[in-house]
């Protein structure tokens, strides 16, 4: 990976510690290729890893810039980051060269979110797919999977991984309860309203029979599948919630063509993926009044600023809230609702030759004065 005997065997304990702190595979990968790419493009200079000059760093940034998405040069500046703080705990280097460094940040956007109605229009879709596969046992099953896909997701607030590897083992139907494994191997309960609840009673008692028959049928036939599926064991019964049409746990590759199936049919905007649910799910509680905190339970997030980018809210919203909540916005807003009233009827009263005129208090005995009081 690199000629500085150092270097390879400091990034191998970093990515030990990773896998040790339950890092996902993504997450290893991604910084296996970050600071790997970075260590070789210092061993090519023959700069030592872990004590790079400024004008060296900010030219491997320049070149990390080229071509690449903001986004992508962010993760790629965590990844070091999270190295060189790995490395200086256990004594590897001094410190974090990349600290003093000015480095470009990612602007704070919005996260996508669906109006209730647009959720609708999903489900709708997948009531129309169950209403055109009448006679097709397999398309219903499919049709059902994909209706408790989309109240689960939404329900609970479920990262597509988490919706992936859902297990039968983990769900309580009576009680509404899914248990999930976040990021971090963290452990939490997503909860499940009553629509999800019949959504997935339905799957499960009608849908998911059809598509796990077809597991068994398919691991007994050599010639209907590819070798790879025909040799699995006879006995292996699959145990995740959501199945594909082999019979076989549905993956997320498998989920986001499912979902942007449904999102092309509902006639959604490009960029509503799985995760517009969970972005959909943390807005409209908080929206509904569910304190921040909860939500942040409920999302998993390690950090509670990490779930305040969804207590954005509406202008509309905002007003409602301020008029509802402010001590003195009623009384304000009747009375400039009385004052525009006022100045409409006066701008609208006729002004030409021969129009009524309001009297003023010149109009009136004594120049508007009370006859009683001196001039």
């Amino acid at each position: 990976m690199t000629d500085d005997p150092g270097a390879g065997p400091a990034l191998d304990r970093f990515l030990t510690a990773l896998e040790a702190r339950d890092a996902s595979p993504n997450t290893r990968r991604a910084y296996a290729t970050a600071v790997g790419a970075y260590l070789e493009w210092l061993a090519g200079r023959n700069i030592d890893w872990r004590s790079p000059a400024r004008i060296e760093l900010r030219a491997y940034l320049a070149e990390l810039g080229t071509g690449r998405a903001r986004s992508t040069v962010a993760q790629r500046l965590a990844a070091l980051r999270a190295f060189y703080r790995f490395a200086g705990r256990n004594g590897l280097a001094a410190g974090d060269p990349w600290a003093a460094l000015a480095t470009p940040r990612l602007p704070r956007r919005l996260p996508r979110v669906l109006e209730v109605d647009q959720v609708e229009r999903l489900l709708g879709v997948v009531e129309a797919d169950l209403a055109a596969a009448a006679s097709r046992p397999l398309d219903q099953a499919i049709a059902m999977r994909d209706g408790a896909l989309v109240e689960t997701a939404y329900a609970a607030g479920l990262r597509i991984g988490e919706l992936a590897a859902a297990s039968l083992t983990d769900l309580d139907l009576r009680r509404g309860e899914l248990r999930v494994m976040g990021k971090g191997r963290k452990e939490r309960i997503g909860l499940l309203g009553r629509p999800a609840r019949k959504a997935l009673a339905r799957y499960l008692a009608d849908g998911r029979p059809v598509l796990r028959a077809r597991h068994s049928r398919i691991g007994l036939d050599p010639t209907s599948v590819s070798e790879r599926s025909w040799s699995r064991p006879r006995g292996h019964e699959p145990v995740a919630i959501f199945l594909n049409h082999r019979g076989e746990p549905l993956g997320v590759r498998g989920l986001r063509f499912r979902l942007d199936r449904l999102r092309r049919l509902a006639g959604l905007p490009l960029g509503v993926s799985p995760h517009t649910l969970r972005h959909s799910f943390a807005t409209h509680l908080l929206e509904g009044g569910a304190d921040l905190r909860i939500v942040q339970e409920l999302l998993g997030h390690e950090s509670l600023a990490t779930t305040q980018v969804y207590t954005h809210v509406s202008p509309a919203r905002l007003r409602a809230a301020y008029d509802s909540a402010h001590p003195r916005a009623r009384s304000v807003a009747h009375s400039a609702a009385g004052s525009v009233a006022r100045y409409t009827e006066e701008s609208a009263a006729p002004t030409g030759v021969g129009a009524a005129r309001r009297p003023g208090p010149d109009d009136e005995p004594n120049g508007g004065r009370s006859r009683d009081l001196p001039a």
